[in-house]
């Protein structure tokens, strides 16, 4: 096995064609994240990003997309942001894989939502359950399965759908949509809600700004990115923007403005996207790791993701486990207890509330 560390702006038309072979051929790795699109696009705006290139008897078997950061500590590729992570390969690939982060000049390899099954599974790992809408048959199955399994939850939202149309105007739905304005829009009521609720503003990162920018513009057979808004009348209510590839569509940034809560826009949103993103062609949606009402309410199963790290021997790895190991399994343990999770998101939405109230 030989292995070639590339920057994504290396990879060739040859190398490009080949990932997408490799990818296609495994409805295990559809996610827009283990595109070579995504990685390409990460490595526009981050200089840090590394694709580890695996070839075998002259034909290359696998690709590594990965963030090399100080002291050979190594992250997925747009780290901080990706709902699916990995390696795409060839099924029956064969490798060391501390060999391969050696050659990668890498100490340590973490993951929060490595895709289960990988070839790089930690041995010690937790494990995550990535809530999805199987979209295989159809909206109007996906509906029925709604009415038979959370009755109440459909009902509800239909009702609230109704009324929003008659108190604020007609319900109209862009799907597919790349004006940058909706775009702004959107990240606008995204960055509200992460103070709101005590999070850290993804959207403060000026890189992340450009990516998602970037992403937007992008729309091919078999990738893109994939933005729509929810209006009453003339009024933005709810929207989204997240990745696809050709049959699947990795939920990414929902929002709504807040002023009309009280007709659960997210849940309005999310069945009127569901509905044309199946008529698209997209049979499965992602909404990704993460304990939250409004997808027990939507799912119809669910993926895994896991958490964890490998390691070499080497000062970088020492350090590594120092510094993030502790906090990850005091983070693990709040979010694993129902009470103690509640508890630190109604603390979290308290500091939110003072951090807004002191901005303004």
């Amino acid at each position: 096995m030989r292995v070639t560390v590339v920057h994504p702006r290396e990879l060739g038309p040859a190398e490009i064609a080949r990932w997408r072979a490799i990818q296609t051929g495994d409805p295990a790795l559809d996610s827009p994240f283990l595109t070579p699109e995504f990685t390409v696009e990460v490595g526009r705006v981050r200089e840090q990003a590394r694709v580890a290139v695996l070839t075998d008897g002259g034909e290359i078997v696998g690709f590594l997309p990965f963030e090399r950061h100080p002291m050979g500590i190594g992250m997925p590729v747009g780290a901080g942001l990706t709902d699916v992570q990995g390696m795409v390969h060839v099924k029956d690939i064969e490798f060391d894989p501390r060999a391969l982060m050696r050659d990668c000049g890498l100490a340590v390899l973490e993951f929060d939502h490595l895709a289960a099954g990988q070839p790089l599974v930690p041995e010690r790992h937790t494990r995550h359950a990535s809530p999805v809408i199987d979209l295989s048959d159809g909206y109007p199955a996906y509906v029925e399965h709604l009415k038979r399994v959370s009755g109440k939850t459909y009902k509800s939202t239909a009702y609230k759908s109704r009324k929003l149309g008659r108190d604020a105007g007609a319900l109209r739905h862009d799907y597919g949509v790349h004006d940058p304005a909706v775009l702004r829009t959107l990240l606008s009521w995204k960055t509200d809600q992460y103070r709101r609720t005590g999070r850290t503003d993804r959207f403060a990162r000026p890189w992340i700004v450009r990516l998602v920018r970037n992403l937007l513009k992008l729309d091919t057979e078999h990738f893109g990115g994939s933005l729509d808004m929810v209006y009453a009348g003339d009024r933005p209510v709810a929207g989204h923007f997240g990745l696809r590839t050709a049959t699947t569509l990795a939920g990414w940034f929902p929002a709504y403005d807040p002023e009309f809560a009280r007709y659960s826009p997210g849940l309005v949103h999310h069945l009127a996207m569901a509905e044309r993103a199946a008529a698209a062609g997209i049979r499965l949606i992602d909404m990704g790791r993460g304990d939250k009402e409004y997808k027990d309410k939507l799912k119809t199963g669910e993926l895994w993701v896991v958490e964890g790290r490998l390691a070499r021997v080497a000062p970088g790895a020492g350090v590594h486990w120092l510094v993030r190991v502790p906090v990850r399994k005091a983070r693990g343990t709040v979010l694993a207890n129902e009470r103690l999770r509640g508890t630190a998101d109604l603390a979290l939405r308290a500091y939110g509330r003072i951090r807004t109230t002191i901005a303004s």
